[in-house]
């Protein structure tokens, strides 16, 4: 595998059991990917472009990768390279089966709202960015309280207390406002006190809550309730 002069991959302990992976410097879009160790079973949760021998061996170093999930299109990119050289099955929701431009024998289409890969480890399906969008739930991750991992289905904002909700985030089009009340409520019932979102903003508590309420400060905004004249 080609090694650039250029790019490299950091790879970060973010807390007991949980590793970013970032490309440096940032390349594309940027995206973190994500390895979560759960129980003896490792998950690659969404994907980045760039890949080489050194980051092969630090991640088999971890205990290599057993599945990849990816929370929708924008991140499929090497999805295919890193599942063959870590011999790993990849999770892509079957409402975005029509954007896998790379088909593969290692792609594994489900379905239906929840998927749960490993005892407690669950991908639960939102929509909203996208048809099939994804989040994945670590109910084991911040010692049991618990972790979402996001994407950008749901987006960490500047101030790390909120999140918002987009459809097209590089032409700024917001969801309706029912679909991102059905995305609030899917998540409602999920035990999580933190939140990573894709670009390495993270809400480190009270993640739940801070989902709900950014929903309603949403559905306000775009009903003309947080404004007066």
């Amino acid at each position: 595998m080609r090694e650039s002069n250029i790019y490299r991959n950091e790879i970060q302990h973010e807390e007991e059991g949980l590793y970013s992976i970032t490309t440096k410097p940032g390349f594309a879009i940027g995206q973190t990917a994500y390895l979560v160790q759960n129980k003896g079973f490792n998950l690659l949760w969404d994907c980045i472009t760039y890949l080489d021998d050194r980051t092969l061996e630090e991640v088999k170093k971890l205990g290599g990768v057993q599945a990849l999930a990816l929370s929708h299109p924008h991140y499929y990119s090497a999805q295919v390279e890193w599942a063959e050289a870590l011999d790993a099955t990849i999770y892509i929701h079957e409402d975005d089966q029509e954007w896998v431009m790379r088909p593969s024998d290692k792609i594994q289409f489900w379905s239906g709202e929840t998927l749960e890969l490993s005892e407690g480890l669950t991908l639960h399906r939102l929509g909203g960015h996208f048809k099939g969008g994804t989040v994945l739930h670590w109910e084991n991750g911040n010692d049991g309280k618990g972790v979402l991992l996001t994407g950008d289905i749901i987006q960490v904002v500047a101030d790390r207390k909120w999140v918002s909700f987009m459809y097209s985030y590089p032409n700024l089009i917001p969801l309706p406002a029912k679909k991102v009340a059905e995305m609030a409520e899917k998540v409602k019932r999920l035990k999580f006190d933190r939140l990573y979102n894709a670009f390495h903003r993270i809400v480190m508590e009270n993640a739940n809550e801070s989902v709900q309420k950014s929903a309603e400060r949403y559905i306000a905004a775009l009903e003309g309730r947080l404004f007066t004249t």
